[in-house]
């Protein structure tokens, strides 16, 4: 158990760090490639890196009821997802965009709430209230109006279709492998980006080598490794959990965006990611129980006579 703890643990982290990465390399490669172009090339690349991996070992096909999740997580987290992300990377810098996404894990617990009866404690509504007003700040620290605020609207698609994709993965990861899992809502996922392929063979003959081989990354390494790690650990935690690690992407995309980009969110924007996060984490928490006080057990023979007084 502790190994298996210990690999989780790790597949988590490469995940991390790998989606931080993709953040900083579509804010990069946006500036030649048009969204639903990054979008299908990226998914391409990952169908086909994930296929020669399931292909050359033993495969368990999906039984017809895990379809409809397949559908599910293949369009939305993979399709919708990608193509919202791409175009808000295009309006906002790779660190606010992070910030928004990151209000997935609350979008997931409102889920849970309407979809699996587990209602609406207290935390969650104030961690919603607090998460809400981070998205406000947000908007408002855009300084050319309009162009930031479809940013902020397209992130708020990206982490809704992110939220969806992770509660229709979950039951999957129960009867399949993730590896299998992962490849099969890529390739539903690049099927649905197929009517950009004519953008991708006209920008890519004019693009430069180097952008390119940015779509390979981002194709084999955020998508292909990364999305496989993240349905790993998945698969041996709860999907809060998995939710709360996602908490580490937007710093570490801060980090690199100006290290990588020279380029950093705006004053009031971190107060707004910050106020987001927040939201994220008190939505999430769970007071730990104390255990109740055991009763007193007497060491004493029930046959047991008391000694007389001497």
């Amino acid at each position: 158990m502790k190994r298996q703890g210990a690999l989780a643990a790790a597949a988590a982290a490469v995940t991390v760090v790998l989606w931080a990465s993709a953040f900083v390399a579509i804010r990069h490669v946006g500036q030649e490639v048009s969204p639903g172009a990054l979008s299908l090339g990226r998914l391409l690349v990952g169908s086909v890196l994930l296929g020669a991996f399931v292909f050359s070992r033993p495969r368990r096909w999906p039984a017809r009821s895990d379809w409809k999740f397949l559908l599910l997580c293949g369009l939305l987290w993979f399709g919708v997802y990608n193509l919202a992300l791409n175009a808000a990377e295009q309006r906002l810098d790779a660190g606010t965009t992070a910030m928004l996404v990151n209000i997935g894990p609350l979008l997931i617990a409102l889920l849970a709430g309407v979809l699996l009866h587990e209602g609406f404690p207290r935390q969650l509504v104030i961690g919603s209230i607090a998460a809400f007003g981070g998205v406000v700040l947000i908007g408002l620290s855009s300084s050319e109006g309009r162009a930031e605020t479809w940013g902020v609207v397209l992130c708020l698609v990206a982490a809704a279709a992110y939220a969806v994709g992770v509660v229709s993965q979950k039951p999957l990861l129960a009867r399949l492998p993730a590896l299998e899992v992962t490849w099969l809502a890529c390739v539903i996922g690049a099927i649905s980006c197929l009517p950009f392929a004519p953008a991708l063979v006209r920008e890519s003959a004019d693009a430069k080598p180097s952008t390119l081989w940015w779509i390979v990354f981002l194709g084999a390494f955020p998508t292909a490794i990364a999305f496989t790690t993240w349905a790993y650990a998945l698969a041996r935690t709860t999907a809060g959990r998995m939710g709360a690690t996602t908490y580490l992407v937007p710093p570490l995309t801060i980090f690199l965006g100006w290290l990588l980009l020279d380029e950093s969110p705006a004053p009031l924007a971190y107060l707004g990611g910050l106020l987001c996060l927040a939201g994220v984490a008190i939505s999430r928490y769970r007071p730990r129980r104390t255990p109740a006080a055991m009763p007193a057990v007497s060491t004493v023979s029930p046959d047991s006579k008391p000694l007389s007084k001497s």
